[in-house]
């Protein structure tokens, strides 16, 4: 074993709730998992965090939209949430697990969320909050 080379591999560190929220806060692109019906998926979404909730859009037509409507009024589906930032020339970075409830926004809500703005084209209507139960991450950094 390469000791030399093993002190100069990046070690990874957990991260505490806060940090992770520090390092979502700016918003930009996430991927959301969820079951589909057919099994587990990821799709990536323009998000925005409010507070400890993450806000996301989609198509009313689209298979996230209809996969996180619940028969409930008010009711959740379990999901996911992954944002990360890697430099692949210092092999160093961070990766955010955000696990909660999602549920779409009514119209009040909508006035009231943070602004979404979606890259994609063509309508997206459907918002949601996925509301932070577990925050979890990890770094890596050179010691």
């Amino acid at each position: 074993m390469n000791m030399a080379s093993d002190s100069a591999r990046p070690v990874p560190e957990e991260l505490d709730r806060q940090e992770c929220l520090r390092l979502i806060a700016p918003g930009g692109i996430g991927r959301i998992a969820f079951d589909d019906g057919e099994g587990p998926t990821v799709i990536p979404v323009n998000y925005a965090v409010d507070g400890e909730s993450v806000v996301f859009r989609t198509s009313l037509e689209g298979r996230l939209n209809r996969s996180l409507l619940t028969a409930v009024p008010g009711g959740q589906v379990r999901a996911a949430f992954e944002v990360d930032a890697f430099q692949d020339s210092t092999h160093e970075g961070w990766s955010v697990l955000v696990r909660g409830g999602a549920k779409p926004l009514g119209a009040e809500e909508k006035e009231r969320a943070v602004r979404v703005d979606p890259w994609a084209g063509g309508q997206r209507e459907a918002w949601f909050r996925l509301t932070a139960m577990e925050v979890s991450g990890r770094r890596l950094r050179r010691p």
